[in-house]
């Protein structure tokens, strides 16, 4: 989960390093699994037409965690603050928490959608299942991503998506991760910094999301801002993980004054609420325009005001909630620009004449043998040839225990966990005694011009790709 970001820490005693010896033993692992999933290993296939085709499955399927309770590692750091918390390797999956991050972009198409309204409302509306779709991933992902190492970097360019990215872990305590991105036809920037903070409640951990998000469509001259909701796992201590998000999210229009108001709702006594979205647009005047409902497990719809309020009234005065199906219609036309939407059955009860902003993707076949990953996750720790040749020294891909976690050897992945820890604690020491600054790489801290709050700004120059000052972190 992204609230997980913090646990592996430099400042860690290692008390809880044992339980990661444990794991390759417990798991039984058969080493010939590693064959069983995956096709490609690493090797990114070409199309007829040239577009590549990236990987379909992991190199090995994912291990049982039946074994293994949270509850075990947290009861021994109650009264300790989160983030110097080391937890063993079985509750990660393998990626890194900026890999999670550049699933930002799975719904890019929302973004492309945006970009070619000429309505000031439909852009809108259209960022606003961008901001829903981001956190969508989520659903169901019961590992947690590899704590970014000081100077840890990734990049991705899809260029059958329209988009290059790159990401940097800018601060270790606390942890900040920044990333930037950009449309390669010019059309639109995505940036921003995320550093969670983490409560635990006991029975459940919650992440505050702190740092903000911004999406500049620069053919309209427009800029977008808000901060995700909050995220929290339920039954860390017994029973079966379960995640919801929930608070309100604003996102401005800083050049028309609209601002669309998102609330994500918590689960309720009875679980009604479970995963619910309702919210509404309105403008400089705050007049609403439209009122947007929908889960974000599943879908999200729009509707007018007026039509909103008096299906809400009708419903109420008949006393029983119709749970009213999508028409193959509306589905198809939406569909039309993105014909990668599942056949899913919606729980979401549908007023009529909603127009559909937005569906999840349907997961891979074997998604649940592969960390609940999505088809664009499965795809962002793959190992292209001649990748190694281009790639910062600082990137992901690159990181041994990841790698390792991926292919199935747990023991090894667990042992160069411990030695990367190491020695970032070394290198942390050594600065230390320097009396030496950490400099980042590829951002720096400065002024968000939207907000006027503090972030943490691109300083281009990445893709000219001069590596030779980067850090030896590996």
């Amino acid at each position: 989960y992204v609230f997980y970001t913090g646990f592996d820490s430099d400042n860690s005693s290692g008390d809880f390093s044992e339980a990661n010896h444990k794991v390759a033993e417990m798991l039984d692992l058969d080493p010939h699994q590693s064959t069983r999933t995956g096709e490609h290993n690493g090797e990114t296939e070409i199309q007829a037409n040239g577009i590549k085709r990236h990987r379909t499955s992991l190199p090995a399927p994912m291990f049982s965690r039946s074994d293994f309770s949270v509850w075990s590692i947290l009861k021994k750091c109650i009264g300790l603050e989160l983030s110097k918390i080391t937890m063993p390797i079985v509750f990660n999956e393998p990626l890194s928490f900026l890999q999670r991050i550049t699933e930002y972009m799975e719904h890019i198409y929302l973004i492309n959608k945006a970009c070619s309204h000429a309505d000031p409302l439909e852009r809108m509306q259209a960022v606003a299942a961008f901001a829903v779709s981001a956190v969508a991933s989520q659903w169901e992902r019961t590992g947690k991503p590899f704590n970014p190492l000081l100077g840890e970097t990734y990049e991705l360019t899809r260029e059958d998506l329209g988009f290059r990215f790159i990401s940097e872990q800018v601060s270790h305590h606390p942890p900040i991760s920044a990333f930037y991105s950009e449309g390669l036809n010019k059309d639109f920037v995505f940036h921003g910094s995320i550093y969670p903070k983490l409560k635990f409640w006991g029975k459940s951990i919650e992440a505050e999301p702190r740092g903000t998000i911004t999406l500049e469509l620069l053919k309209h001259n427009e800029a977008y801002t808000w901060t995700n909701p909050t995220c929290c796992v339920h039954n860390v201590i017994i029973g079966k993980l379960w995640l919801e998000q929930y608070g309100t999210v604003e996102i401005v229009n800083h050049s028309t004054g609209d601002k669309c108001v998102l609330n994500f709702k918590p689960c309720g006594l009875f679980g009604k609420e479970l995963h619910r979205v309702e919210g509404y647009i309105q403008d400089k005047n705050r007049k609403k325009l439209c009122v947007i409902y929908g889960k974000w497990t599943e879908c999200l719809w729009c509707t007018d005001p007026t039509t909103y309020e008096t299906y809400k009234k009708n419903d109420k005065r008949s006393g029983e909630q119709k749970k009213l199906k999508p028409s193959e219609d509306v589905i198809k036309s939406e569909n039309d620009e993105a014909d990668d939407m599942p056949e899913v059955q919606d729980t979401v009860q549908l007023i009529p004449g909603s127009k559909l902003l937005w569906r999840i993707n349907c997961r891979p076949p074997n998604s649940s043998q592969m960390y609940n990953f999505t088809s664009f996750a499965v795809s962002l720790n793959e190992l292209e040839k001649g990748m190694e040749a281009i790639l910062a020294p600082t990137d992901c891909r690159l990181r041994p225990d990841i790698r390792n976690m991926e292919n199935g050897n747990m023991d090894v992945a667990s042992k160069e966990k411990e030695r990367l820890e190491e020695k970032q604690r070394a290198a942390r020491k050594e600065r230390a005694k320097d009396e030496v600054e950490w400099h980042t790489r590829w951002f720096h801290q400065g002024t968000n011009p939207y907000t006027g709050t503090s972030d943490w700004l691109y300083s281009g120059g990445y893709f000219d790709r001069n590596f030779s000052d980067c850090p030896d972190i590996y």
